[in-house]
């Protein structure tokens, strides 16, 4: 009872923090600088759900995008094709009430999620057999399958894209709310799952697969758990995405953004739940604030990635991780320093 006590506890301070947070940024925030911030609360989400794969379990996917594309569509195709249909029988879903749009969010977030985790399975079954470089050309390659796919179904707008979607996440502190509630619920989710004996599996897969089936861990539930996870994450940071910018069309999620979401993990360290949000922080952010550099700037974004992976192979954080503890470390050592004669 008081483990849930806690529990309850650090839920609604969460969620209280978050509707704070969010009335204070959308009052005083440049409308520019709010969208870059959204921007940055999607690809936390998309790095933060890839690192389950390729961070805590050792898998090597680069298909990311694919995922983030499945959730999106399915998504966008409730709200756009079925949920007129749906409104005719279910008065509650009229569009334009604080319920209507609420409802017809959470159920367009469901059947992402739900259609994303399907997608997983899909390619978390062939990780059953294949590793390494292998693996990482089965998932690119599906990526590109479900960008082509979506170019050629005309009900969903093929190469124009998807237009019309309703701004069901809003525009100001709900869309904030909306957008970092998933950013805290797959910190959680990561951060919890390496403190328990679940979590510790996917962590001994990681280090050694053939040592870790030995021990008896179940591997094959382990991969495939990992790719429905972190694949229902990003389907349903699609999802929020295609409701705050209203379209969507298939080059936002082409290889490029499975390279970049990659990226992320990498650069803030494979296997650091902190690292990857930093990291995905930076990279979504600093070619936005490069922008007076007009055409360099992407010259000068490229070659610092070049310098940080040279001087720091193992990304910014290895396999670490901020905490309460390590801000108490680094107090204790300044007033360490300051009692010094």
């Amino acid at each position: 009872m008081r483990w849930l006590a806690l529990r309850t506890v650090t839920v609604v301070g969460c969620i209280a923090a978050l509707a704070v947070v969010s009335k204070l940024l959308s009052a005083n925030l440049d409308t520019y600088v709010f969208l870059v911030v959204i921007q940055c609360g999607v690809a936390m989400t998309l790095a933060g759900s890839l690192n389950l794969i390729n961070g805590i379990t050792g898998q090597f996917s680069i298909g990311h995008a694919g995922f983030y594309a499945v959730g999106a569509y399915v998504g966008a195709a409730w709200t756009v094709l079925w949920q007129p249909i749906a409104v005719r029988y279910l008065p509650l879903l009229h569009l334009g009430t604080p319920l209507g749009d609420t409802l017809t969010l959470l159920i367009a977030i469901v059947v992402g999620a739900a259609a994303a985790a399907v997608a997983g399975v899909v390619v978390g079954l062939p990780s059953l057999r294949l590793r390494g470089d292998y693996l990482a050309i089965v998932t690119l390659g599906f990526g590109e399958v479900i960008r082509v796919v979506i170019l050629n179904i005309d009900a969903v707008g093929g190469a124009r894209g998807l237009t019309g979607i309703p701004t069901l996440v809003g525009s100001g502190d709900l869309a904030f709310f909306w957008v970092f509630g998933l950013v805290v619920a797959v910190v959680a989710l990561s951060r919890n799952l390496m403190r328990t004996t679940r979590g510790l599996t996917w962590l001994a897969v990681r280090e050694d697969e053939i040592a870790a089936d030995a021990m008896g861990v179940d591997t094959t539930r382990v991969k495939v758990t990992a790719f429905v996870v972190g694949s229902a994450f990003a389907g349903v940071a699609g999802v929020l995405y295609a409701h705050y910018f209203t379209s969507i069309s298939p080059d936002v999620f082409g290889m490029d953004m499975s390279i970049i979401i990659t990226t992320m993990v990498v650069l803030g360290g494979t296997g650091s739940v902190s690292g990857s949000l930093l990291a995905a922080i930076v990279l979504t952010a600093l070619p936005e604030f490069l922008r007076f550099m007009q055409d360099y700037r992407m010259v000068i974004f490229s070659t610092m990635l070049v310098v940080v992976m040279l001087t720091r192979p193992q990304g910014m954080f290895g396999h670490g991780e901020i905490s309460f503890a390590t801000f108490r470390r680094l107090l204790g050592r300044r007033r360490a320093g300051g009692a010094k004669p």
